[in-house]
């Protein structure tokens, strides 16, 4: 059996460690069920230097060394593996996560030091190579779901992984391998609802993979069945993305029984008093059960014992207060106003909505499937519901123009919010990367690396694909947008359509209702 070191990559350097790496810590589970030897190093949670990474990398014989993430944890991996192959030369070592499934070739690429990587899910793909560690042999292009070098140095990438359909087959998560008492627990409060806030002993869960919605800015690859392999004019593979007319969506979800009893589980063992669910939509899971699946994990989450004891007697919550709060995702389009009051009676106190923008012509180019009506009415049922809504918003779509950034503050004004938007980011994996990915590497001198290197998680700015603005632009307009500044952006638009040769009374857009103004993909 293999001797295994999972490492977990530093993500978001500016933030806390705030939530237990949910896909490793399943990995792990997976591999202790089959009988290796599992260690975790989370630098992310210790944000240890190099020298004591070196230590844990030279603190064992390791067979295989794992890691993965998001794209913009890059930085993190890159430092990583050239550590491990420094100090631990013999060791396999393994990538995996959206980082590789998005841009495979490419990251082998950047990555000499990987020997395999593992694109899509990885929990049957990572088994099957451990298997093949145990036989000592090499032939990684035999497992699917695998890029990997020949002996010329030449990628090879192996059939696609299809995906598992039984989520329940899944392991709880090996918390236990992750530092809970000295980090995450301590940093468990999160500022969506007063229970979050003083939350004391949160952890996080993933009921779900997939989301109806093809939204051109979200990564979908490897969970929702949007993957696609297509050989080239040279007979090379590769990875295809989401392209307009070729939408796949699977989706998956734990039963409502597996769901409650890990709660349950975690409760009793760690005595949480909140989870907050990670899930990218979870109206898409209760519309594709017909309105069944949140309800029946309402129901089961009472007959455990989990509902807050401020929940049922109707207390304000405090200190004293014992069970499970908890908050998730949800969807203006596909929220329901009877199941959030259902929720509510079982501890929920936060939804998350992704409102994008408050203009009807940006919502219809994302393709998010809602529109200023669905935003609007899904505050309010939400705040009627006792449930808090947590409204998240971007600036600096291919279309945004003058006009939608007043439809939103419009709409700020109408709902008594202000919301800080986040900048519109092309991460590799997602649609719009792959139709601006000519502009995007024009940005930074044709270095596809030197713009990963630069992913921040959206609140900092980084590549434009703005139609109608630069990017000191767009960080100029969204303080003039918070602070409610009419005449500002009324002035600044004068001068605007000046430069831009655009008469007044005209749209104010430079490329005019070109939503496939874009470039391809070399």
């Amino acid at each position: 059996m293999a001797n295994i070191l999972f490492i977990n990559p530093v993500i978001r350097e500016q933030d806390l460690p705030r939530h237990v790496p949910y896909g490793i810590a399943l990995l792990a589970a997976i591999c202790i069920e089959k009988g290796h030897q599992v260690q975790v190093f989370d630098q992310n949670a210790w944000r240890a230097g190099d020298d004591t990474v070196r230590q844990v990398l030279m603190a064992d014989k390791w067979d295989v060394i794992g890691l993965g993430g998001i794209t913009t944890a890059y930085g993190s991996i890159k430092n990583i593996v050239k550590l491990a192959r420094e100090c631990s030369p013999s060791s396999l070592i393994i990538l995996g996560g959206g980082i590789l499934t998005s841009l495979s070739r490419e990251m082998m690429g950047f990555l000499p030091e990987v020997d395999v990587g593992a694109l899509g899910e990885g929990f049957v793909t990572l088994p099957e190579i451990l298997d093949m560690v145990d036989t000592g042999k090499r032939e990684w292009w035999k497992i699917d779901g695998t890029i990997s070098r020949g002996e010329g140095g030449e990628l090879i990438l192996s059939k696609q992984r299809g995906l598992i359909q039984n989520l329940d087959s899944l392991p709880y998560p090996a918390w236990d391998l992750f530092p809970l008492e000295e980090i995450y627990f301590p940093n468990s409060s999160a500022a969506f609802s007063v229970e979050g806030m003083t939350s004391k002993r949160r952890l996080d869960l993933n009921m779900s993979y997939g989301c109806s919605l093809i939204c051109r800015y979200c990564y979908h690859l490897g969970i929702a069945g949007d993957m696609r392999y297509e050989t080239e004019e040279n007979g090379k593979v590769n990875v295809q993305f989401d392209m307009p007319g070729k939408y796949d969506r699977v989706i998956r979800y734990h039963s409502p029984e597996y769901v409650v009893n890990l709660v349950k589980y975690a409760y009793d063992k760690y005595q949480i008093d909140f989870i907050s669910f990670l899930d990218e939509n979870l109206m898409t899971m209760d519309a594709y059960s017909k309105r069944t699946w949140l309800k029946d994990i309402c129901r089961l989450w009472g007959e455990a014992g989990l509902v807050p004891t401020c929940v049922r007697e109707g207390k304000p919550h405090d200190e004293n207060c014992r069970g499970v709060h908890w908050g998730g995702t949800s969807h203006a389009s596909l929220t329901n106003l009877e199941i959030m009051k259902v929720m509510r009676a079982a501890g929920c106190t936060y939804l998350n909505y992704g409102y994008e923008s408050f203009s009807s012509n940006i919502l219809k180019s994302i393709g998010k499937g809602a529109t200023p009506e669905n935003n609007v009415r899904s505050f309010f049922w939400t705040l009627e519901a006792g449930i808090r809504p947590i409204p998240n918003q971007m600036l600096g779509f291919p279309l945004d123009d003058f006009q939608s950034l007043r439809d939103s503050m419009d709409a700020w004004k109408r709902l008594g919010i202000v919301v800080k938007p986040h900048f519109t980011t092309p991460y590799p994996g997602c649609e719009w990367f792959t139709q601006y990915r000519n502009r995007i590497l024009d940005q930074y001198d044709n270095d596809l690396e030197a713009f990963i290197l630069d992913l921040g998680d959206a609140t900092k700015i980084t590549a434009i694909i703005s139609e109608n603005f630069n990017a000191v632009e767009l960080l100029g307009l969204r303080e003039l947008m918070m602070s409610f500044d009419y005449k500002r952006i009324d002035d600044y638009e004068k001068i605007w359509r000046e430069a831009h040769h655009i008469s007044e009374g005209a749209p104010s857009t430079v490329c005019k209702n070109k939503t496939n103004a874009v470039t391809k993909k070399t």
